[in-house]
C-alpha cells in the first residue's frame, strides 16, 4: 500500500473499496435529486401531451401517448442526472495534486 492510500478514509485505486459516509450521503443526495426532478419532467411531459385528452375529450390514443412519453422521460432523465454525476465523480478521482497548478486554470 503505498503512501496516498494510507490517508485515513482514502479509497484504493479505481475507486473501489468501502465508502465513507459522506460519499454514502452523497450517492443518496443524487439518487433522491434525481428521482425527483424525474418525476416533475415526467409529470408535466404527461400533462402537455394529455392535456386535450383531460379538458377537451379528444381522443384516447393523446392519453396512452402521454403515458408512454411519460415514462420516458422519467427513465431517461434518472439515468441522465445519474450518468453525469458518475462522470463528475470520476474526473474528481483523477484531480491533480495538492499544490500544482492544472492546465486549465
Amino acid at each position: 500500500m503505498n503512501a496516498e492510500q494510507q490517508v485515513e478514509g482514502a479509497r484504493p485505486a479505481g475507486g473501489r473499496g468501502p465508502r465513507s459516509q459522506g460519499e454514502r450521503e452523497a450517492v443518496a443526495v443524487e439518487i433522491v435529486f434525481a428521482l425527483f426532478s424525474a418525476a416533475l419532467l415526467a409529470g408535466l411531459a404527461f400533462l402537455a401531451v394529455a392535456a386535450p385528452t383531460l379538458f377537451d375529450g379528444a381522443s384516447d390514443v393523446w392519453l396512452r401517448t402521454a403515458q408512454w412519453l411519460g415514462s420516458w422521460v422519467f427513465i431517461l432523465r434518472v439515468v441522465w442526472v445519474l450518468m453525469k454525476w458518475q462522470r463528475r465523480r470520476e474526473v474528481g478521482l483523477q484531480a491533480s495534486q495538492p499544490g500544482r497548478t492544472s492546465p486549465d486554470s
